[in-house]
């Protein structure tokens, strides 16, 4: 404004704005890889350049079935509708061929020719049709079976009877991959998997003298998961020797669980851990160098039968470098109370820092008595409910 008075030359005002202008920061953070598996279990992969698109449709109903509800509802609603339409205009064609039309326009016009003998000499492939709209309402009243009676086939037109026998053949297949199709998707073996749940964090700690890769799985749902199994991968950028770079290098490492094996039985939560041995792609990772490895991700996948429906589900997740916390473990949840086990979920994530030797399962397996010279990682104490004591009276006798 100043500058448009004459008051401040309008050079000086722009200069002044260019040197207000904040320069970029000379340090920028670092871009966090992306995921390849997100912490909901969704893929992180995006399918470009499909020259066969036609492949698609060669599976037409798994096709609909993985569509979006938007999508899955508008050809709900267009499949019906257009072979309504489409079996509306046939009827039209029909009754205009075989002269239904003329004849219903004529008695419209001259009411006198509607006697018994005139109705007697001529017979429509459908009656009460008239136009393009009623044999559109005949069409929906035979597909969908209504049946209100003020139309209906009669034996003079064999065509008209083989159209009525192809219309409901066709309508009841649209029926049943259309109700499929809804039924499929309601009952999808992803929705039973919102209720697997695995602990935000992962752990390493020391367990029967060994650094172990924890972490925690739960079900928050009374039917269990039959024939569970579990299993975890690295997923990293690797080189071999001869060069070739494969950027998303899937390795699978063993699972221990109380149970043995990968097979577990998911009627509490467990902690699933991995012993970080000479075969893991964890051996040479230590606190210190933990957080320099951003291409590191361990996928953890579970699966099972519903216990209800018999489908096979499966729950992913996974942890970034990040999401490792070292010389930490989880806090129990499960107690007995009146006869039978309770778990408290609101301490599911919950971890408590314990001894922990800050060096690597390599160091550590070459060397046992770095336990007691290399320096642990602080000790923590568990938090518990702070319990105010009541205070203590005590009743002395009056004096008589």
């Amino acid at each position: 404004m100043l500058s448009r008075k004459g008051i401040i030359p309008e050079e000086y005002v722009l200069t002044r704005l260019a040197e207000d202008v904040p320069d970029h920061a000379r340090y920028r953070a670092r871009e966090r890889r992306a995921r390849f598996v997100g912490k909901n279990g969704a893929c992180n992969v995006a399918h470009k350049n499909i020259r066969e698109q036609g492949r698609f449709l060669q599976d037409v109903f798994t096709t609909l079935v993985d569509l979006k509800w938007p999508h899955t509802l508008l050809i709900f609603t267009m499949s019906f509708l257009c072979s309504w339409l489409l079996f509306g205009m046939v009827w039209w064609l029909i009754a205009f061929a075989h002269g239904d039309l003329d004849h219903s326009t004529r008695l419209q016009r001259d009411p006198a020719e509607g006697t018994a003998g005139a109705a007697a000499a001529f017979v429509p492939c459908v009656t009460s049709i008239h136009s393009f709209t009623s044999a559109f309402l005949f069409s929906i009243e035979v597909q969908v079976t209504i049946g209100f009676g003020g139309r209906m086939v009669t034996e003079e037109c064999p065509a008209a009877i083989l159209v009525l026998i192809v219309q409901n053949i066709v309508g009841l297949v649209i029926n049943a991959i259309m109700l499929g199709c809804i039924f499929m998707k309601t009952s999808q073996a992803h929705r039973r998997a919102e209720t697997l749940i695995f602990s935000k964090h992962a752990v390493i700690a020391l367990r029967e003298g060994r650094l172990c890769f924890m972490l925690r799985v739960g079900d928050l749902r009374k039917s269990m998961i039959i024939s569970a199994t579990i299993r975890m991968q690295v997923v990293k950028k690797t080189a071999s020797l001869e060069g070739e770079v494969v950027p998303l290098n899937q390795i699978d490492i063993q699972m221990e669980n109380p149970v043995g094996g990968n097979s577990i039985f998911l009627v509490s939560p467990l902690i699933i851990y991995h012993v970080i041995d000479k075969n893991s792609p964890l051996y040479d990772i230590s606190p210190t160098n933990l957080h320099h490895h951003e291409d590191l991700e361990i996928i953890v996948i579970l699966e099972g039968v519903v216990e209800t429906t018999g489908i096979t589900t499966q729950a992913r997740t996974s942890y970034l470098a990040d999401e490792i916390l070292w010389g930490q473990r989880f806090v129990p949840i499960v107690a007995e109370e009146d006869g039978r086990y309770s778990v408290d979920y609101s301490k599911f994530g919950n971890t408590v820092k314990v001894p922990t030797p800050s060096c690597t399962a390599r160091q550590l397996e070459e060397d046992k008595s770095i336990m007691d010279t290399m320096p642990l990682s602080p000790k923590g104490t568990i938090r518990k409910r702070s319990v105010k004591l009541k205070p203590k009276f005590t009743i002395s006798e009056e004096p008589s």
